[in-house]
């Protein structure tokens, strides 16, 4: 198959994105596809003429992944690195290369590639795309639509409220919480722009803060517990996977830094609350209208009840990342993975 590997775009997890993109087209070059890694913004200015011939590239486009950093990628220098200085998401013949594939794998994270515009212009476009469909995106990657949506359907997660940039009073007492809180954006992962307060002075800063990243934000309780991970693969939950980071808590840097979190799969929980978590995380996806695959983060407290924090409608595929490593405790390795995910995306929507 020819296979474009979207990978990178302008999201906080660029980075994260651009290593899961080549890993994936690394494992599909090695199983016999014509893969291409490909960044949606910066685009391939540099294209041959006979754009067919950007599947036998030497590098199919690997050389744009560089690794993850410890912190965040400065976004303003890679908008400031695109030849045409266009505010156009999509860059030069993206969507050319695109159509000449037989499907896109999405290896986007976060903003736009996770949030569904990308799948709904491809919708549009006639261009197949593998993971979920623009709308269980959609309503996944907004944290306060999530949570209304599970408590709609008696999915337990933390008690929270949302605020606005410039509609609201952002003061503590406006929230009708107590601390310690969580205070994060609404659609932002790879836990960046994420603060646990203790007091009133870190909470304002930690709002102040997070409206860096986005106009909206989430504040919810603070439920201290276990951190715990369950994927889900054409509605069906993989084992559970337990998060241990060695310092603080699962933050940006403890993901995507080598030795600095072990993860434990199946997770070191008892069988019936390994099976109320896949369970919720199951329900969770029909709630969310997701297909293809996706992963729900949870919270396990010592009194052995769970939470279920959000889900991530393309989850990381890096080395580090937790799907791969649950999927591998379930006897399917990560070439398989990556096959098993185009079979769902062309059955979910471009099969008869």
């Amino acid at each position: 198959m020819k296979i474009v590997v979207l990978a990178g775009g302008l999201s906080t997890e660029r980075d994260v994105s651009l290593s899961s993109g080549a890993g994936i087209c690394r494992t599909l070059l090695e199983r016999g596809h014509q893969a291409i890694l490909l960044d949606p913004f910066l685009g391939l200015p540099d294209a041959p003429q006979n754009l067919e011939e950007v599947f036998s590239l030497p590098d199919a486009g690997l050389s744009i992944a560089s690794g993850i950093k410890s912190t965040e990628p400065d976004l303003d220098a890679v908008r400031a690195s695109r030849e045409d200085k266009s505010d156009c998401f999509l860059g030069a013949n993206v969507i050319d290369i695109c159509r000449l594939s037989d499907i896109v794998f999405m290896g986007l994270h976060g903003d736009v590639g996770e949030n569904g515009k990308l799948q709904a212009a491809f919708d549009i476009l006639g261009i197949r795309y593998s993971g979920p469909s623009s709308l269980g995106c959609a309503l996944s990657m907004d944290k306060e639509i999530t949570k209304v949506i599970f408590e709609a359907n008696q999915i337990p997660t933390p008690h929270g409220t949302w605020m606005k940039r410039g509609l609201a009073d952002h003061s503590l007492a406006s929230c009708g919480l107590s601390l310690p809180l969580v205070v994060k954006p609404c659609s932002g992962g790879s836990s960046i722009g994420v603060y646990i307060v203790h007091t009133e002075e870190e909470f304002d800063r930690a709002v102040t803060e997070s409206f860096r990243y986005e106009d909206e934000i989430i504040v919810e309780e603070y439920i201290k517990g276990r951190e715990l991970a369950c994927g889900v693969i054409d509605g069906k939950a993989l084992p559970v996977i337990e998060i241990c980071p060695k310092n603080g808590w699962f933050d940006y840097a403890n993901k995507y830094q080598d030795g600095y979190t072990e993860e434990i799969c199946p997770a070191r929980i008892p069988e019936e609350i390994a099976d109320r978590i896949q369970k919720a995380a199951e329900a969770a996806f029909r709630a969310l209208k997701l297909d293809v695959y996706a992963r729900a983060d949870f919270l396990l407290t010592e009194s052995g009840e769970i939470y279920c924090l959000e889900y991530n409608s393309l989850p990381g595929m890096t080395a580090a990342s937790l799907l791969p490593k649950e999927a591998q405790a379930a006897g399917i390795e990560f070439g398989d993975l990556c096959e098993l995910i185009i079979e769902k995306s062309m059955d979910a929507r471009y099969r008869g």
